[in-house]
Order: structure tokens, then C-alpha cells, then sequence
């Protein structure tokens, strides 16, 4: 009786609860997970430039191997996480338990397969993912204890994403906050205290993932969850539902999938005008992404929302939440990007006081915070779609501006302009793929029926 009792009241959070309310209150753990793993990011950029530019390189390069983990995390999250929601929507639990038993076990078997690969051919990956010679000794040691972590990291983002689905973004948080600040702790201690170098911020990410990988377990086993993770169910699951969650996910794969090549492109590209325009580049990335973060942790307090009230056919919910989070991930992206603008050389000089970093990095910050005043709108589309399983729309949005648009612009624009040209690449594919979300966004909301299917008393 007592989760019974608990599911309804869930129930009644997801579908009555004022929706400014809701998506706040969901948020707000996202927001300070982002934050904190993102501060963490700065803090290692921060630690590992005080080794030199190729160090600084190599943080870079490795960044691009990270996003194919994540890539895989956040599919298998965000496939089961978007069924199991919907399910929960619908007041079906077992569904939503088969669902994020697939894909916890999916993530973690396929975060083994990356990580037994990966060690395989060390020396041929660090050079596949845009090393120079001087920066792949660095990047070896570095991605060694990254590929050793890489099954619980896989799965730690998984989980994540299916606590979020289920409105419980707070249990998530406590997990993912406890690994980053471990991290920060352990850098500075494994990398100068034991003089461990570059080893030392790959054993402290490591050490710190997979304590993070055990709480967040630990909130499944005692019971603190929505849905329960079994093997058994996982194992009796069969095909389909593999594949369900997998072609659900599979936007996220392909945007993450597609980060990681872009990353590796541009690190190719950037190699040509040395390990200064390598590591300004890296650590341009670090930044917009740290200001960007908070836009993504409300987006994603949203998708449950979006998902949870599809599944239970409340209608004009969702369209109150689009528009509650645009507006507001609008507002908070505006303020970050103007604080960018007006200090872009200071914070490029933070991680790493190299005149030729700075003035390279500089001018691609100013440019990347200008487009990403749009990058709101296409951010929370992009989310509406992947949870509400609209598949086709999640997929095409996703290639468009990770990938589809980046490329060809980095690859143009490179050899007509030079590094001005690779400095500009990005921005420009965000302004292009602007228009086109606007307009899949409004064919969406014209399809989406007017009056609600259910209606709750």
C-alpha cells in the first residue's frame, strides 16, 4: 500500500503540479549537477594547463573519446528514460521497470565494450582522436584510466537520466555532485601532492566515477525509485525492447556520436596551426559549454514533464512547458553569454596564461556566445521531440546542428579562411540550424492535439 500510495503521489506531482513550479523544482538538481560537474571540467582544464600546453592539448583530445562514452550513456538513458516515463505516465510500473533494467544493463554492457577496444589499441586511438606528437604522450596516460572507468561512467549517465525521467532528479544529483567534488579534491592531491602528473587527474576521474556509479546504484537497491533494476527483467526483456530504447535514444547518440567526431575534426584541424590553437580551442569548448550548462539542466528538468504528461495525454501541459523553459533557459543563456562577451580573454587566460592561447581562443569565445543566444529554442525542441518519442524529429535536429551543419562549414571554411575560419565554424552552424527547428517546432504544436486526452480529477 505504502507504494501505491507513493506512485499516485508522483502521479499527482507529474499532472497537477503548476507547471513553472514543476519544471523549477526539477530542475534545480539538473542545473546544480551541470554546474558542478562543469566546474569540475574547468577546475581539471584549470590543474592540467599548469603542466603545459600539450597538456592542456590532450584534455582536448581526450574530451572527444569522453563524448562517445557519453554518447552511449545518455541513449540508453534517454531511450528507457523517455519509455519508462510515458509508461509512468500511464500508471504502468512493470513497463517502466523493464525499461530501465534494459537499459542499465544495455549502457553497462556496452560501456565494456568501448573499454576492452580502447585498451586494445591505445597508441592508434589517441592518434585517431587528433593527437599531435607531442600531445599524445600526455593523452595516452590520460584516457588509460578513462577507458578503465569507461562500463561504469557509461552507466552512471544512464541511470541518471532514468532518476530524471521519474521526477527524481535529486537522487541523481546527490550521485553525480558526490564524484565531481571527489574529483576536485583528488586532482590537485594525485597530480602534484604525489606528483602523479597528468596519471593523477586520470586516477582521480576514474576513482571519482565509479564511487559516483555505486550511489547511484545504491538509490535503485534501497528502494528510493519509481522502478526497480533487475537482470532478470533485463535478460527477459527480449529484442524489442532493446530496440525500442535504443531507436528512442538514438538522437542522443547520434548528437553525442557526432560531438565526438566534430571534436576529433576540429582537433585535426586545429593541429595544423599548432598545440596553442589545439588547447584554445579545448578549453573554448570547456567555457561555452560551463555557460550553456544551466540552459541544459532546465531543459532537462522539462523532459519529464513532456514525457510524463504525454504518456497520461495531458496536452496543454506540454505546451505550457515548452514555453515556461525557452523563456526562461533564454534569459539565463542571455546573462552568461553577455558576461563572456565582455570578459572572453580574461577567462581564456584562467586555464592557461600563453599569449598565442589566449588570442586564438578569445575571438572563438566571443563568436560562440553570440549564436548561442539561439541555441535555447533548438535545445528544448530537440528535448520535446526525444521525450515525447517523436523519433524522426529528435534524430534530424540532433544531426543537423552537431553534425550535418558543423562539418561541412568546419571543413569549408577552414581551408577558404584558415583558423579564422575553424574559429567560426560553430557559430555559423548554430545560426543556420535555427530557422529550420523553428519551423519542425511549429509543425509539431499544429499537429498536437488542442483539448487534453484524459481528463484527471
Amino acid at each position: 500500500m505504502k507504494n501505491t500510495n507513493r506512485n499516485i503521489s508522483q502521479f499527482d506531482k507529474m499532472t497537477r503540479t503548476p507547471i513553472p513550479q514543476l519544471i523549477v523544482t526539477l530542475s534545480v538538481p539538473s542545473v546544480i549537477s551541470m554546474l558542478v560537474n562543469n566546474i569540475y571540467n574547468l577546475v581539471d582544464t584549470a590543474f592540467v594547463g599548469r603542466l603545459g600546453t600539450s597538456a592542456s592539448g590532450a584534455v582536448g583530445v581526450v574530451f572527444g573519446f569522453m563524448s562517445i562514452l557519453q554518447a552511449f550513456g545518455f541513449m540508453f538513458g534517454q531511450g528507457s528514460g523517455s519509455i519508462l516515463s510515458r509508461a509512468l505516465g500511464r500508471q504502468d510500473r512493470e513497463t517502466a521497470s523493464v525499461s530501465a533494467s534494459s537499459g542499465f544493463f544495455g549502457s553497462l554492457f556496452f560501456g565494456s565494450v568501448i573499454s576492452v577496444l580502447g585498451l586494445l589499441c591505445l597508441d592508434d586511438l589517441v592518434m585517431m582522436l587528433g593527437s599531435t606528437v607531442t600531445i599524445a604522450p600526455y593523452a595516452r596516460t590520460y584516457i588509460f584510466y578513462i577507458l578503465t572507468a569507461a562500463p561504469f561512467m557509461c552507466s552512471s549517465l544512464t541511470m541518471n537520466s532514468i532518476l530524471r525521467y521519474e521526477g527524481k532528479a535529486a537522487l541523481g544529483m546527490v550521485g553525480l555532485m558526490s564524484g565531481a567534488v571527489l574529483n576536485m579534491i583528488g586532482d590537485p592531491i594525485l597530480m602534484f601532492g604525489l606528483d602523479m602528473g597528468i596519471a593523477g587527474a586520470g586516477l582521480s576521474t576514474a576513482m571519482s566515477q565509479i564511487i559516483s556509479w555505486g550511489i547511484l546504484l545504491f538509490m535503485f537497491l534501497s528502494g528510493r525509485t519509481e522502478t526497480r533494476l533487475s537482470f532478470r527483467r533485463a535478460v527477459r526483456a527480449g529484442l524489442p525492447v532493446y530496440v525500442n530504447i535504443m531507436t528512442t535514444g538514438f538522437p542522443s547518440l547520434l548528437r553525442q556520436g557526432l560531438n565526438s567526431i566534430t571534436t576529433v575534426l576540429l582537433n585535426s584541424c586545429c593541429a595544423v596551426y599548432g598545440d596553442a590553437a589545439v588547447a584554445a580551442m579545448s578549453i573554448v569548448n570547456r567555457i561555452i559549454f560551463f555557460a550553456f550548462s544551466i540552459a541544459i539542466g532546465i531543459g532537462q528538468g522539462f523532459q519529464p514533464v513532456s514525457a510524463f504528461n504525454y504518456g497520461a495525454g495531458r496536452y496543454s501541459r506540454i505546451r505550457k512547458g515548452y514555453r515556461f523553459t525557452a523563456m526562461l533557459s533564454e534569459s539565463l543563456i542571455l546573462v552568461g553569454c553577455t558576461v563572456i562577451l565582455l570578459f572572453s580573454g580574461k577567462l581564456i587566460g584562467l586555464f592557461r596564461n600563453d599569449p598565442e592561447v589566449i588570442a586564438i581562443g578569445t575571438r572563438a569565445l566571443r563568436l560562440q556566445a553570440a549564436a548561442y543566444l539561439l541555441l535555447p529554442i533548438c535545445m528544448t525542441t530537440e528535448m520535446l521531440f526525444q521525450s515525447t518519442g517523436k523519433r524522426l524529429n529528435a534524430t534530424l535536429l540532433s544531426a543537423l546542428r552537431s553534425g550535418l551543419l558543423f562539418i561541412p562549414t568546419l571543413l569549408i571554411l577552414s581551408r577558404i579562411r584558415g583558423l579564422a575560419g575553424i574559429q567560426e565554424a560553430q557559430p555559423l552552424s548554430v545560426v543556420l540550424s535555427f530557422p529550420i527547428t523553428l519551423i519542425i517546432a511549429v509543425r509539431f504544436f499544429g499537429k498536437l492535439p488542442k483539448e487534453d486526452a484524459v481528463q484527471i480529477r
